[in-house]
């Protein structure tokens, strides 16, 4: 396996401060009405993306979930067509139709957020056979959560995936609930990456936290899945910092247990002192970092702010005529 280098993790830590800064703002706007819909933010799962996202090409594809801001700064978005599309202008993904969980860019492979839980699973299967018949060594990450690990669409799809040994990496952000409901109530085994066996695939845990853990499990996943050796099942145990939603007050966790977690398995912290340790990046150099982040997030906004609205006479314009 390839190490990863010094420029690997500088542009990590970019990209977990620019997911954390990007949500924080959109959190703000959604408070203050300015973003309309539902919002679901990524922060505390940061690493998971970021790790995942670094070890592939722009040709190969990712898939998403419902809370998939992360997923889709971390291949590459355009965060004024992202911010354009929360705010529902016409410059956005979606020409401000979609909103915050339909955010999707094909020229990037990035395949598409999704607002039903686990409906992005089949949709692997799918890419995974795209990759395969088109024989460039092309490979899919799926994203998913915990609670979508309990839909039908997941053991039919990994089984099928296995089959026919699709070149799919699945990355269960285990993030411990499903809106309100603790995994363990509602998952019959310790770790959903146990569920591997049941498919004849591997199956591995990592801390979600940790952006490098992320990279070393889907390297060595995407190595096997270009090889035609088929799919891995990774789970990434992470821990969403809010509720579900903004409005969520998340009153159905321990509070001792939030406070764990945003204080010993922050992503943006532990990440920026582990490269202040290793001497790749100064206190300075990182507040340099931040400011050049919180300028491109401002800037996205006042673009999306700019932007003209959807005009309604061309609502229909994607929609054909049979």
């Amino acid at each position: 396996m390839d190490s990863i280098t010094k420029e690997q993790k500088i542009e990590m830590l970019k990209l977990i401060i620019k997911i954390r800064r990007f949500e924080e703002r959109t959190i703000q706007l959604y408070q203050t009405a300015r973003i309309w819909g539902y919002l679901h933010p990524y922060i505390g799962e940061e690493a998971v993306a970021v790790g995942a996202c670094a070890v592939i090409n722009k040709t190969d594809y990712i898939i998403s979930t419902h809370r998939g801001h992360g997923h889709s700064i971390s291949k590459g978005a355009d965060l004024n067509r992202m911010m354009a599309e929360l705010l529902g202008k016409a410059t956005g993904y979606c020409k401000g139709r979609g909103g915050s969980m339909h955010i999707a860019d094909t020229e990037l492979g990035m395949l598409g957020a999704n607002g039903i839980v686990g409906g992005g699973i089949p949709i692997s299967v799918g890419a995974g056979f795209s990759c395969k018949m088109e024989g460039k060594g092309r490979v899919t990450i799926c994203f998913f959560s915990d609670g979508a690990s309990n839909n039908g669409v997941f053991h039919e799809s990994l089984n099928m995936a296995a089959i026919f040994k699709l070149p799919v990496i699945y990355v269960c952000e285990n993030n411990m609930y499903a809106i309100s409901m603790s995994c363990t109530e509602s998952v019959s085994c310790e770790n959903i990456a146990d569920r591997a066996v049941s498919y004849g695939i591997p199956g591995s845990i990592v801390d979600g936290s940790n952006p490098i853990d992320v990279f070393e499990a889907v390297q060595k996943a995407v190595k096997r899945a270009r090889e035609g050796n088929g799919p891995t099942l990774i789970e990434a145990k992470t821990y969403r910092f809010g509720g579900h939603h903004p409005n969520d007050p998340a009153e159905y966790r321990d509070k001792k247990e939030a406070d764990y977690y945003k204080k010993e398995k922050d992503p943006v912290i532990n990440f920026k002192k582990k490269l202040i340790d290793e001497k790749i990046l100064s206190e300075n150099d990182i507040e340099m970092i931040e400011k050049g982040i919180m300028r491109e997030v401002e800037d996205c906004l006042k673009f999306a702010e700019e932007s003209p609205e959807p005009q309604l006479d061309k609502f229909l314009e994607e929609v054909k005529s049979i």
